[in-house]
């Protein structure tokens, strides 16, 4: 089956990067796609907490998830929204970083709330409190669908091995990662990681990514690293973005994981042990 990954660079305009995202959403399925993939953060990439409160709307206000299920509804796809920033319930006024998998017919299918939260000081002059806005999810997810079985993760989430064995010992064939890696972190990890996950669980890794200099009306702009990548089964790297804004088109064969799996069968040997 052909996938197909966007690349954006999302500013703190959720209008404007609707846009862009809809556009682009088309061009992959001109271009044959039949499962496309959003990046974390679709509808706005910022870190002012004010202007944040200003743009986000709740999941039944969005114009972002609402907008792109119907696209993927009037082109007949299955789509991930990466995650998108919004408001909700909860009594300490933290966002949820919320991925979505939207069926054919336009229905959310899945949602999944990013567990791990970016808490770390990359340098002396860049730290990143993701907690201090948004509020972890609890649940890991595996979504079923006609073609694979999909486990998702939200970016940080992809330092956690142990998530994507319990995503792939459930069945994920599938493990979706899209993110907004920072440029430092970024050049040092990204591929790596994403191989790693690839390699220990037999399964396909599908990662769209931000990428470059983030526009920004309020609050301090941000880098990422971009490179959006399709790592098979057995870590070969099929296909990677680069970091220009765009589509990348792949061809993936769901019977690799099979074959995967048969050949390195460690899905199915973990063993208790004592200590440390």
């Amino acid at each position: 089956m052909k996938i197909g990954l966007l690349q954006l660079c999302s500013s703190d305009q959720p209008d404007e990067n609707l846009a862009v995202t809809t556009d682009l959403l088309r061009k992959a399925a001109e271009g044959g796609a039949s499962f496309i993939l959003t990046p974390e953060v679709t509808n706005c990439v910022s870190s002012d907490r004010a202007h944040q409160d200003r743009v986000i709307r709740t999941e039944t206000e969005d114009a972002t998830l609402s907008t792109l299920a119907s696209e993927a509804r009037a082109l007949g796809i299955w789509l991930l929204i990466g995650s998108l920033a919004l408001k909700t319930e909860g009594g300490d006024g933290r966002y949820a970083n919320r991925s979505f998998l939207i069926a054919p017919d336009g229905r959310i299918a899945a949602r999944y709330d990013k567990i791990h939260m970016f808490d770390v000081n990359v340098s002396e002059t860049e730290q990143y409190r993701e907690s201090a806005g948004f509020r972890p999810g609890a649940r890991a997810v595996v979504a079923a669908t006609p073609f694979a079985r999909i486990g998702l993760s939200v970016c940080y989430d992809l330092r956690f091995p142990h998530l994507y064995r319990r995503l792939a010992q459930a069945g994920a064939e599938i493990l979706t990662v899209p993110a907004a890696f920072n440029d430092t972190t970024g050049a040092a990890h990204w591929e790596s990681l994403l191989r790693a996950r690839a390699i220990e669980n037999g399964a396909f890794v599908l990662a769209p990514a931000q990428s470059g200099s983030h526009a920004v009306h309020n609050g301090r702009p941000r880098r990422t690293w971009g490179h959006s990548m399709v790592v098979a089964p057995w870590g070969e790297v099929l296909a990677d973005g680069g970091t220009d804004v765009g589509v990348i088109l792949a061809d993936i064969d769901l019977a690799e994981v099979a074959r995967a799996r048969q050949r390195i069968p460690s899905l199915t040997h973990d063993r208790d042990f004592e200590g440390p």
